[in-house]
């Protein structure tokens, strides 16, 4: 018995989400168990480091699962296991872009340091057609400088309750925020504006990245000013927070290990 470490890449549209569920069967994970089992016959649970909500896009999801493989003389090595398993994905929007073998003991949600999320907007008047449920379209522009003087406020270690969704289970509302940045870019020659907003931290509640953006976009638009994002973090109640981004725009970048 092997277990595999795969990075994992997928575009999250069309996708109820990351993990199996009972009255769906068009997840990521199920997806990728069912290319297991096309591929060596076994019934494998695959474990990823975090659930991505339907919608929401990755380039660097970490999973892990364990294999016994004996379909052949050789050993499986890494390059086969990828090369296999992309091959049962297609043509899903999926596809294993590494696989190493790790020790018995890996994790890749209990083990995970850190994670990576990056957050798009595209500002201008016509809609984005290229990078279509890859971004929040808005139309009008934002104001970047006050958006990052806002988002100050929310670095470090604080009671997150205003910014998680009132289903989230967990058992504290306490993170802590260690990246918070915002770029803008040129995205056409037309006052396209491309925002990438990159926010990292060893764990997020549920709805934490996109509700923060949703809070975040409000002071870009002149409805908030950075002391209301202050308040609001303060209340620590979710009705006193902006509203949530749409889950296109979102991407799971990279998962941190030891």
């Amino acid at each position: 018995m092997q277990r595999w470490k795969l990075i994992v890449e997928y575009v999250g549209t069309g996708y109820v989400g990351w993990q199996r569920q009972r009255e769906f069967e068009n997840t990521v994970q199920q997806q990728i168990e069912d290319a297991l089992f096309r591929f060596c016959k076994q019934k494998i649970a695959v474990y990823a480091a975090g659930r991505t909500d339907a919608g929401v896009h990755a380039t660097g999801q970490v999973v892990h699962l364990d294999l016994d493989y004996k379909g052949g003389n050789q050993p499986l090595t890494g390059f086969d296991l990828r090369r296999a398993l992309n091959a049962h994905l297609r043509p899903n929007l999926i596809a294993v872009v590494d696989a190493t073998p790790v020790l018995p003991d890996f994790h890749a949600r209990f083990m995970a340091k850190n994670k990576l999320y990056c957050y798009r907007i595209v500002a201008r008047r016509a809609a984005p057609v290229a990078d279509i449920n890859h971004v929040w379209h808005r139309y009008k522009p934002l104001d970047i400088a006050a958006m990052q003087d806002a988002a100050r406020h929310l670095v470090g270690t604080h009671d997150f309750t205003t910014f998680r969704a009132q289903e989230c289970q967990a058992k504290s509302p306490i993170r802590t925020l260690e990246r918070l940045d915002i770029t803008a870019a040129p995205y056409d020659a037309f006052d396209g504006v491309d925002l990438r907003i990159m926010l990292e931290s060893q764990s997020f509640l549920h709805h934490q990245v996109r509700n923060i953006v949703g809070t975040l976009v409000l002071v870009g638009e002149g409805k908030w000013t950075s002391a209301d994002v202050a308040s609001a973090l303060a209340a620590r109640d979710r009705a006193r927070g902006g509203p949530t981004a749409p889950a296109c725009g979102l991407s799971l970048v990279r998962v941190d290990y030891l």
